[in-house]
């Protein structure tokens, strides 16, 4: 069985699953889409540049990654969905969403870990390295949370009003936010407004993201909405002490510990906590979870 998928050339994680796909699952890579047996839109707003001829002649498995209500192209998913055979989500949340707007089957798979890549490092050492306070209470985010039409207005989905709001509550001496990722204005203008010491790294090497992992006291996953993210998986790994939001794949991650109500708790994680989620992790490393993608591609060929 070969699988084509296309790239999506936004620095997105999609382009890093290309990458580890066409690593991990080298017997099942195809870089034709006229000669392969299955055709993967992982990036699934991709599907209309293959054409609507090819579409048809091939077995097609979309990944949805995450329904925002009120965001979210009913009218162009239905579209879609009359070439597409088989849909791929990463968790329960976009399942529920989107089982009602098609008959084709529906298959969770939880986004894949590359350990290899994502391990625990020396925090000391990552701080100096980016010059960051030995004695500062770090806390992280690392995405995109500003709308890009007006780079004003916040990406509610990905809850930065939440995220300054839990900071605020935390009671620690040099609390200090490190921020990652790309369009990070709304927040940073809510930190400066509340006088909320931060440092912006706005799109670093993978290299310098571990250090910024490995220099954090606290990840804060803030969102109403996700497919993930990827940061539950990532900072697990690397032993960061993270928080969630019940979204995306929090709740098959992490301890449930860690899994709070954003708005209303305060939590800060055990030690117990951080190595049973490192544990937990590995439940989805790459070398066997990878498979469970294949099975999804091949029931789709039939």
């Amino acid at each position: 069985m070969k699988v084509f998928t296309l790239k999506a050339n936004e620095n997105w994680f999609c382009d890093r699953y290309y990458q580890e796909w066409k690593e991990y699952a080298k017997d099942h890579v195809c870089n034709d889409p006229y000669e392969a047996d299955v055709i993967w839109l992982l990036p699934s707003w991709q599907w209309a540049s293959l054409g609507p001829t090819l579409l048809q002649r091939k077995k097609i498995v979309a990944t949805v990654h995450h329904i925002v209500p009120g965001k979210f192209n009913t009218e162009e998913f239905k579209i879609r969905d009359q070439f597409v055979d088989a849909y791929h989500v990463p968790c329960a949340q976009t399942k529920e969403n989107i089982k009602h707007l098609t008959s084709k089957p529906i298959t969770i798979a939880g986004y894949w870990l590359n350990s290899q890549v994502w391990q625990p490092m020396d925090k000391s050492a990552s701080r100096r390295d980016l010059n960051l306070a030995e004695d500062d209470y770090i806390v992280g985010s690392f995405q995109r949370d500003t709308e890009g039409g007006d780079l004003v207005s916040p990406k509610l989905e990905k809850g930065p009003d939440l995220f300054v709001e839990y900071v605020k509550k935390i009671d620690k001496p040099n609390l200090h936010v490190l921020l990652g990722g790309w369009r990070r204005q709304y927040i940073i203008k809510r930190l400066e407004e509340e006088n909320i010491k931060y440092t912006y790294l706005e799109l670093e090497p993978r290299d310098v993201l571990k250090k910024m992992y490995a220099s954090l006291d606290l990840y804060v996953v803030s969102s109403r909405f996700e497919g993930g993210p990827q940061a539950l998986l990532e900072a697990s790994a690397m032993k960061v002490p993270i928080v969630s939001s019940d979204c995306g794949m929090a709740n098959v991650s992490l301890n449930q510990n860690c899994v709070i109500d954003i708005q209303k708790d305060l939590y800060f994680p055990t030690q117990q906590d951080v190595e049973e989620n490192f544990l937990k992790v590995y439940d989805f490393e790459i070398s066997n979870h990878i498979k469970n993608y294949i099975d999804i591609f091949a029931h789709a060929q039939g």
